[in-house]
């Protein structure tokens, strides 16, 4: 089962769920970083001067890169804190690391193992902090996720699109921004792995105000019946090491093959956040076909980040 989530206050400075921003202030995120990645040189300097914090407690590659290089193409900097081996508040109390941090760079970005982490961080930083991944949501990925879908489909309100797997931190975040665009979202799981009734209660209410849809079912093929995209994450996250063999069986009926793809609409796309294992989750003929998306995906994590960092940074 999933960690529980809570119902945060909502900090504008901050990016901890995806939550913080309304509707219109998501759309403004997507169209900023359209522009962004349309035209580059106009950004170039945009943020000369401002440093960044990359806290990380466990392993990256899109996360980190994209950020390194997203903050020094807008003329800033970045120092990397390995916390992979000491984790952060073991040395320390997180309270005491965010207001040293605070006192030098001009945004933190933590990827962590806890949520309950970054609203330390939030709490006691008077820079902005940013979710790079936590057990409860990956905001940063799901915000890239719609821009990308756009970018493809050109409108998201009504968009179908299944998540197929566990009811994770991606779900969420897939979950609380969809609804933000009027997305018809439908999630499958099999039982006892659904996403946390909090963040799905807060995406209904939600997609009420947009017109989309929120659905939870247990079926693949009913959740993929005509949808336009198809998502999945891996069973197993980091930390769960220990449910690899209990959540292979668990999910041994979700796997994003050809067979489930022949319910989906003709255009339908395939979407993963990465990294991704063939022969569970998906098959490499999923995976490598030309209806996946993925290194796009890959690939608009830069623009989304740059553009997140000048909502934030600025």
């Amino acid at each position: 089962m999933n960690a529980t989530a809570t119902s945060p206050a909502i900090r504008t400075n901050d990016l901890l769920t995806g939550m913080e921003w309304s509707p219109a202030q998501t759309r403004e995120l997507l169209h900023l970083a359209a522009d962004v990645k349309a035209r580059p040189d106009r950004y170039r300097g945009a943020l000369a001067g401002r440093f960044l914090a990359l806290i990380f407690e466990k392993p990256s590659l899109r996360t980190r890169v994209s950020f390194e290089v997203g903050i020094a193409s807008l003329g800033g900097g970045s120092v990397f804190l390995d916390h992979t081996v000491s984790h952060l508040g073991e040395r320390e109390p997180v309270g005491d690391v965010a207001k040293s941090l605070s006192r030098w760079v001009n945004g933190i970005v933590a990827r962590v193992f806890k949520q309950e982490s970054l609203s330390q961080l939030a709490d006691n930083s008077n820079v902005p902090v940013i979710n790079a991944l936590s057990d409860l949501y990956h905001p940063c990925q799901g915000f890239a996720d719609f821009f990308t879908l756009e970018e493809r489909f050109g409108n998201l309100r009504g968009l179908k699109i299944a998540y197929v797997g566990d009811g994770n931190n991606m779900c969420h975040s897939l979950l609380s921004i969809g609804s933000r665009t009027g997305a018809h979202i439908r999630v499958a799981t099999p039982p006892g792995y659904e996403p946390d009734p909090s963040v799905v209660s807060e995406a209904k209410r939600m997609a009420r105000e947009t017109r989309g849809k929120i659905e939870l079912l247990h079926s693949p093929e009913e959740a993929v019946a005509d949808t336009q995209a198809i998502y999945t994450d891996v069973w197993t996250s980091m930390g769960q090491e220990d449910e690899s063999a209990s959540r292979a069986a668990a999910f041994a009926d979700y796997q994003v093959n050809d067979k489930l793809f022949s319910h989906a609409a003709a255009d339908a796309i395939f979407m993963h956040c990465l990294p991704a294992h063939r022969r569970a989750e998906v098959t490499a003929e999923v995976m490598d076909s030309p209806r996946s998306i993925v290194f796009e995906q890959a690939e608009n994590r830069l623009h989304m980040q740059k553009a997140i960092l000048l909502t934030l940074l600025n």
